[in-house]
């Protein structure tokens, strides 16, 4: 992996070598999998404790490997919170060739429930004869 940053091959030969490459990285292989056991995504922090090595520098590497073969992107959040990294459906596909195993489907934003429908207030009615 001394070559630098990559980019996703359009030739299938091509992508199964960049696959190849990317599993035989214990660092590349332990962030895939958290991600993609991760609902919500993970933070620069989180996903440095996850995979585990304490150097800032290889998960800046990781992030960058990953973000430029486009298996991850990069979720800002405008009200505080820490932005995230989340799999994308090209990251959830090469995860899945790679360990031979299905991963769950990208969370969806929960819906908010629909207020049971309410009856229409009743017509008003005419006023009595006096």
């Amino acid at each position: 992996m001394p070559k630098g940053l990559w980019i996703w091959p359009s030739n299938p030969k091509a992508q199964r070598i960049v696959l190849r490459k990317v599993a035989s990285s214990p660092h590349l292989m332990a962030a895939l999998t958290v991600l993609g056991k991760s609902k919500e995504g993970m933070s620069d922090a989180e996903l440095d404790d996850a995979i585990n090595d304490y150097a800032e520098w290889t998960t800046l590497w990781v992030i960058r490997q990953l973000t430029s073969l486009g298996f991850l992107e990069y979720k800002v959040d405008f009200f505080g919170n820490p932005a995230k990294y989340q799999l994308t459906e090209a990251g959830r596909n090469a995860l899945a060739t790679v360990t031979g195993q299905p991963v769950s489907p990208k969370p969806i934003a929960p819906v908010p429930p629909s207020a049971p429908p309410t009856q229409p207030p009743p017509a008003p009615r005419p006023a009595a004869p006096a």
